[in-house]
């Protein structure tokens, strides 16, 4: 028989079968603790793990023991029997992305601080990887997951997700959908940040404004930023010309520089590049500073994400900036309380959060 934790968890002795064998093996066991005392492994167990009725001089010969012997108990073993093991899985598009790497950091630094670690997972916007994550990885191992996808959308998720706790970052889900299904959603209102970095351009006198990051689908974050690209103009009246709206594969530094070398032929219609991240911008500056084109005197050029390298580049770039801090606690804390228990007290199992974003103007699109 097998004695119970204080949360009803089963706690099996974790010496080998028969006689404790912990020694013999290098690892000291709870049956070579009972052994050395002249007790059950249950009275060490209800010792380990404050349960159980035992005696002040039982207690204290036992206690005593585990120091001797250096007992360490199995905890591993514990948290799976306990249904927890303390550790939430993070799970990125890229882990070399500059976004995504200062998210995870922040991720680990907040989960840390309330006892819990992170692994990271990598779906390389593989549509199978995702789906795997959506599914909960079907592993004991994790107690919750932290998502960030890109291959599927949030409806494709809730029609195949398990019952691990989950919390999206990114775009967020219908608002008529089948509350059923839906989950946490952490994250920025794109269409807004997208009207302020355009309207900023117009408002220095540029007119003629091209879009990098155009995606096919609606409800994925290049097509939102457009849709806010789009909504400046229109509020001041100004053509958004779809022969300067330029799709991407990838938000990626080379993804960057061959869009914007598309451009080139006729480039001095444009006098402004909105981006739909840093690193399409960062390839957008440098291809155009290779073909002699000046920024911000020729071409503005903005971005997104507010990552360490805009801050160093020549010229500095300006950047929509995300509060990662407040993406990564509100994530860390809506994926901790499903595990534990406590979703929330509105009475909704889901919550829908938008963090606070910044403008940051630097010297890519100062005043022509």
């Amino acid at each position: 028989m097998a004695a119970r934790d204080g949360q009803g968890a089963t706690t099996e002795p974790d010496g080998a079968s028969g006689g404790g064998g912990g020694r013999g093996s290098g690892r000291v066991g709870i049956k070579d603790v009972a052994a050395a005392v002249g007790v059950s492994w249950k009275t060490v167990s209800n010792v380990v793990n404050g349960t159980g009725r035992v005696g002040d001089e039982t207690r204290a010969k036992v206690e005593a023991m585990i120091v001797e012997l250096g007992y360490r108990p199995n905890l591993a073993g514990r948290q799976l029997r306990q249904g927890r093991t303390k550790t939430l899985a993070l799970a990125v598009p890229w882990a070399h992305s500059p976004y995504f790497s200062m998210l995870a950091h922040i991720v680990i630094e907040v989960a840390g601080a309330r006892g819990y670690r992170v692994l990271i997972e990598e779906t390389r916007t593989d549509r199978e990887a995702e789906l795997q994550v959506a599914r909960g990885f079907r592993v004991q191992a994790i107690d919750g997951i932290i998502f960030s996808p890109l291959a599927i959308g949030p409806a494709e998720i809730a029609k195949v997700r398990g019952a691990t706790p989950m919390v999206l970052l990114g775009e967020r889900d219908d608002p008529g959908r089948d509350r059923r299904w839906s989950t946490d959603h952490v994250s920025i209102d794109n269409v807004r940040a997208a009207r302020e970095v355009t309207e900023h351009l117009l408002t220095t006198g540029r007119r003629r404004l091209a879009f990098v990051g155009a995606e096919p689908v609606d409800d994925r974050t290049g097509a939102l930023r457009l849709q806010g690209y789009r909504e400046a103009h229109a509020a001041h009246g100004v053509d958004a010309d779809p022969r300067w709206i330029v799709p991407v594969t990838q938000f990626s530094r080379p993804a960057g520089v061959e869009a914007t070398e598309r451009l080139l032929p006729r480039i001095d219609q444009v006098d402004g590049l909105v981006c739909a991240n840093d690193e399409l911008a960062l390839g957008a500056l440098y291809a155009l500073r290779l073909n002699g084109i000046r920024v911000p005197e020729d071409v503005a050029v903005t971005g997104w994400d507010n990552i360490e390298d805009g801050r160093y580049s020549n010229p500095s770039l300006t950047t929509v900036a995300p509060d990662l801090q407040a993406i990564a606690e509100t994530a860390v804390d809506r994926v901790i309380a499903q595990v534990e228990g406590d979703a929330g007290g509105d009475g909704e199992r889901d919550v829908d959060v938008v963090v606070a974003h910044r403008l940051l103007v630097r010297e890519s699109s100062r005043s022509a």
